[in-house]
């Protein structure tokens, strides 16, 4: 049997949440059926993890959406590879996808991970994100949604129709209390008794790591024993250790660029926070879940559907650190609220969101292309 041709189109090559999806759905993807090959626009960890996996990787440079500069080389890719079907990952890879595929007549495929616009963008801005991820949607074959909720807002926005809703998954032989551990916490120079807050993602306005912070500083303020660790970087990084240092706050946050041991990570803190403005369906949540963490974060389109208050998790109001740090403290003296949301976490993430599934389920879309 011939293997369908697949290229899987990404933003960037560094690690993200969106990132490790693609590594978990090209790991589990049946490669007796399918050749997956990957483009993206940064190179990064997630390039080198893929070429070690023998998966043939391409990096063409650009940091634009619709960038006409590059359609030429992603054309000639094409061509090269005999690329049978196109899945982009995010609308900025989708929107430099729309037109090669379109040229060649492939079929495309879109996956929203959490749309371009939100909330808190003036209102030309949202205008013109919402009509660029409509005309996304409209060129694509095939619009996959990570969330029930990110589907319905593009329903209610622009009209999106018959959008498949695939949650993402995790990889649960990786992910798992259960396994052994390096104990990061000595490292850190966190104490057997320290709480530990643990925020691990991109350090970038969407995932509002200042709120993280002052959350952090004002728990321990009623607590020294409530302490940070922030994993993670982006464009914000010099604004985080700004406000580390003038809030003289690195002797109970522990700040360090972005890490592959993510599962020791998890393993050393006490609470996941992601007090995220917006997301699809976030994978470090889920990572987090299925370590049996107890997590505390905003109502965003996907970790409303995942996180219940007071049963597996604490949601709190968006740009809100007093809130946070409620949340954090309530969790450091309620033991037994902690131990409870971070089984219940566990357990709904071992039902639902399995990576083997999200593959099997993407590699359906991809045959039903080609029929």
């Amino acid at each position: 049997m011939k293997r369908i041709k697949v290229l899987e189109v990404i933003r960037q090559g560094k690690m993200g949440g969106m990132e490790s999806h693609l590594l978990d759905l090209i790991t589990f993807l049946d490669k007796e059926r399918f050749e997956p090959v990957c483009l993206s626009f940064t190179s990064g960890e997630m390039i080198t993890r893929l070429e070690a996996m023998g998966v043939k990787c391409y990096v063409i440079d650009t940091l634009r959406p619709f960038d006409l500069r590059v359609m030429r080389q992603v054309v000639k890719l094409m061509r090269d590879e005999g690329i049978q079907v196109v899945h982009a990952h995010g609308s900025r890879a989708a929107s430099n996808m729309v037109w090669p595929a379109k040229r060649l007549r492939v079929p495309f495929i879109y996956t929203v991970h959490g749309w371009s616009f939100h909330d808190d963008q003036s209102w030309p801005v949202k205008k013109l994100r919402a009509w660029s991820e409509k005309l996304i949607c409209a060129m694509a074959s095939r619009v996959i949604c990570v969330s029930r909720s990110n589907a319905d807002t593009g329903r209610d926005t622009f009209g999106l129709k018959n959008a498949y809703v695939i949650e993402n998954g995790i990889n649960l032989v990786r992910f798992n209390p259960a396994n052994q551990f390096n104990d990061l916490r000595k490292e850190f120079g966190f104490a057997e008794d320290d709480f530990v807050a643990g925020f691990i993602a991109r350090c970038t306005k969407q995932k509002a790591p200042l709120d993280f912070l002052n959350g952090v500083r004002l728990a321990h303020e009623r607590d020294p024993k409530v302490k940070g660790l922030f994993v993670g970087e982006g464009d914000m990084d010099a604004e985080v250790d700004d406000m580390i240092a003038k809030r003289k706050m690195g002797s109970y946050i522990y700040r360090t660029k972005f890490r592959t041991d993510v599962p020791d990570l998890l393993n050393c803190i006490d609470v996941y926070c992601l007090p995220s403005l917006w997301e699809g369906l976030s994978i470090a949540l889920l990572e987090a879940m299925a370590m049996g963490k107890p997590i505390v974060a905003t109502p965003t389109d996907g970790t409303k559907e995942v996180i219940t208050h007071e049963d597996n998790g604490l949601l709190i109001s968006f740009s809100h650190p007093v809130a946070l740090a409620a949340a954090i403290y309530r969790l450091h003296g309620d033991s037994e609220l902690c131990k409870q949301c971070g089984l219940k976490a566990r357990d709904l993430v071992v039902q639902r969101f399995n990576a083997q599934r999200v593959s099997d389920a993407v590699g359906n879309i991809y045959r039903e292309e080609l029929l």
